[in-house]
């Protein structure tokens, strides 16, 4: 049942028909970085990140995209000449000036009648996609689009970022609210000019203003984008079954999630930071994805994506009774989880191109 002020918004005639995940099979545990750079225990342990995804040498943000697209796009099971547009989003772009859409969208067969478009908001440019995604779907301008979001680890060796900054993708395909695996229900932005993270041009690792990206940029622009959307729908934390939240590392999550009144319960299905790491534009919306491999016909679903620089969407989804026959038709999150093959921080740094070849 529809809350006050939800069901009847533009956003309520679009809804998710496929989703898919991409995570690489590399992982390295937290604890070998930091006995590579002797950080102690508490410094690295209060992350609460067991080990992160590490994609391969020949893995990046597109491959992974594409990955996760063709996943999405057998659980929507349309022909893809259906997609009506392709949203990348990402922070670790393979060209600084050629798009990564339109790769993807030539691999699962959708070009060449199609919108394609790369979009940068650091970790909250997969959501901007999500968003155009819904206005173009709600509008009957297209039919389907396909969202993805997909980053490879960006972090300075040595760097407290090294600890989270991890690979993975994930995609969704947005359609009519008819024959959808889940209907959008409300959604809510808030975007401000916060100088919390950024990366210059040129520049192979991104900076970031330490404590000033906690409480001034990731707490008060997800708090302000989810009260937001609770005050115009009238929908509570208690209406939620599940709640999503950018995860940068293990324990921003858990603590936003409570100063909005929201439980553990309703956090942990969409925690996936603390097993693979942040993987940026891929981390709120793969929590997204593995709780749409569990959720039941009927429940309802926070999630609050997050990008430095700085701004936050709020979305309420409900899932439909035609999700169960969507489930199987691709690997789950927690597929990907599981597989994996443990590395050193040796292959980490190869396979990242951390170390260059100079001449002499």
């Amino acid at each position: 049942m529809a809350a006050e002020g939800a069901g009847s918004r533009p956003e309520s005639r679009a809804g998710i028909h496929g989703w898919g995940a991409y995570i690489p099979v590399y992982r390295i545990p937290t604890r070998v970085i930091a006995a590579e750079w002797g950080w102690p225990d508490h410094q690295w342990k209060a992350l609460n990140v067991a080990e992160k995804a590490v994609a391969g040498p020949d893995e990046d943000s597109t491959t992974m995209g594409v990955e996760a697209s063709l996943n999405a796009i057998r659980r929507a099971r349309i022909e893809p000449s259906r997609i009506g547009a392709v949203f990348f989003g990402s922070e670790s772009k393979v060209y600084a000036v050629k798009p990564s859409a339109t790769i993807i969208a030539e691999a699962v067969g959708a070009t060449p009648v199609t919108m394609a478009s790369d979009l940068e908001f650091a970790c909250r440019a997969a959501s901007e996609g999500m968003k155009n995604s819904i206005a173009l779907v709600s509008s009957g301008m297209l039919e389907y689009t396909l969202v993805v979001g997909s980053d490879t680890a960006q972090a300075s060796p040595g760097d407290v970022l090294e600890f989270s900054a991890a690979s993975g993708a994930v995609a969704f395909v947005v359609g009519p609210r008819d024959g959808a695996a889940a209907v959008f229900e409300a959604s809510y932005t808030y975007v401000t000019d916060t100088p919390d993270f950024w990366r210059r041009a040129g520049k192979p690792y991104p900076s970031h203003g330490e404590g000033f990206t906690g409480e001034p940029a990731y707490f008060h622009h997800i708090m302000s984008a989810v009260k937001g959307l609770m005050e115009e729908t009238g929908l509570k934390p208690g209406d939620f079954d599940y709640a999503v939240f950018h995860q940068p590392n293990g324990k921003f999550p858990v603590r936003v999630a409570q100063k909005l009144g929201f439980t553990i319960e309703q956090v942990k299905q969409g925690l996936v930071t603390p097993l693979i790491g942040n993987t940026y534009n891929a981390s709120a919306l793969l929590g997204l994805a593995r709780v749409l491999d569990v959720a039941r016909p009927g429940e309802r679903i926070l999630v609050a994506p997050f990008g430095s620089g700085a701004g936050s969407d709020a979305y309420s989804i409900v899932v439909t009774d035609a999700i169960e026959e969507r489930r199987g038709l691709a690997p789950p999150v927690d597929y990907y989880i599981n597989s994996k093959v443990v590395i050193d921080y040796g292959l980490y740094v190869k396979f990242r191109g951390k170390v260059v070849k100079r001449r002499i």
